[in-house]
């Protein structure tokens, strides 16, 4: 059955993230030919509707207000909420991000709504959307269905793939302004700890180190390698507990959940909180000088050896190989 279904864009330093597009993907499969309608809340964002069309938005509303410049849980709730007031969709989704765990629970509570957070696949049956949530930190997974009612989900990302981009589709872009009072926060200034680059949840690449690059200094081979073949740089608890790195770097339970293609798991022991951030990677590559160590358990491909030998000929011979293709 059609349904009419609504995708929250995500839009970081004025550029769109990749998970908006896989959104789309997911709202296509949830929509099931009926209307999928992007959303991108800004202060001004109406240049960045076109390419959610073009990854398969059949048209997108652009909602401005100065206090959406940067997100805020008030601002934005208030925002959506005028939304589906205006559109009266029959699903939502977001990214399962920072910004979307954040405002899904808090829509879904105020619109009656039940929510399926962190799906990492969807499909139809019987007509209805189903979907697939890692459980127990990615031990099991579990199928879960909206029996009722508007639905809202989450969606993993860097698992749903988006479609093929097509920058001869057209559709309708409207606006709206938000009424937007009574906030609680107002952001002043934003100031990121961690560098610029690639952004972790979304790398198709990452390289992480553990206690067993020692040092900061141990980190920079990690980031020449990461830097080379287009990643990004990732640690465990451990590393950033040591100080050897920022916390936004850090991956597993308490940290980022991540999905790479390829996953470099350097001076890692393998943990379980670090595992259940990142087992679902497509193909992992442990290093690491105890043979014993957990992480070979979960690893495609093991070396067993010294990070500081291994890693800078892992990243020669790659360049070579790069170079001469």
């Amino acid at each position: 059955m059609a349904k009419k279904t609504m995708i929250i864009g995500e839009v970081r330093d004025g550029e769109l993230r990749h998970v908006s597009f896989e959104t789309i993907a997911a709202g296509k499969v949830v929509a099931d030919g009926g209307e999928v309608i992007g959303v991108l809340l800004g202060e001004d964002v109406s240049g960045l509707a076109e390419q959610l069309i073009q990854y398969g938005a059949d048209r997108v509303v652009t909602v401005t207000h100065p206090d959406l410049k940067s997100y805020t849980t008030d601002a934005y709730q208030q925002a959506v909420l005028q939304v589906i007031d205006l559109e009266q969709p029959d699903g939502i989704l977001l990214g399962h991000t920072a910004i979307g765990k954040d405002l899904a629970p808090r829509l879904a509570m105020k619109a009656q709504a039940g929510l399926v957070s962190d799906a990492v696949a969807v499909e139809l049956e019987d007509g209805e959307p189903v979907f697939t949530r890692p459980i127990y930190s990615g031990k099991a997974f579990e199928r879960k269905r909206i029996k009722e009612g508007m639905l809202l989900a989450t969606i993993r990302p860097n698992n749903i793939a988006a479609m093929e981009k097509d920058p001869a589709r057209t559709g309708d872009v409207s606006s709206i302004t938000a009424e937007i009072s009574d906030l609680r926060t107002t952001i002043q200034n934003v100031v990121r700890k961690a560098a610029g680059g690639v952004d972790l949840s979304e790398a198709k690449i990452i390289v992480a180190g553990g206690r067993g690059v020692k040092s900061a200094d141990g980190f920079k081979p990690l980031q020449e390698l990461a830097d080379l073949l287009g990643g990004a740089v990732g640690a465990s608890r451990g590393a950033c507990d040591a100080d050897y790195c920022d916390y936004a770097l850090q991956i597993g339970q308490t940290g980022k959940v991540v999905t790479p293609d390829l996953y470099f798991a350097i001076g890692i022991s393998g943990a379980i909180q670090h595992l259940a951030g990142m087992s679902n990677s497509k193909v992992i590559v442990a290093i690491n000088k105890d043979p014993e160590a957990p992480i070979f358990e979960v690893a495609d491909y093991g070396i067993v050896g010294d990070l500081f030998e291994i890693v800078p000929l892992l990243t020669e011979e790659l360049r070579q190989i790069l170079v001469s293709q």
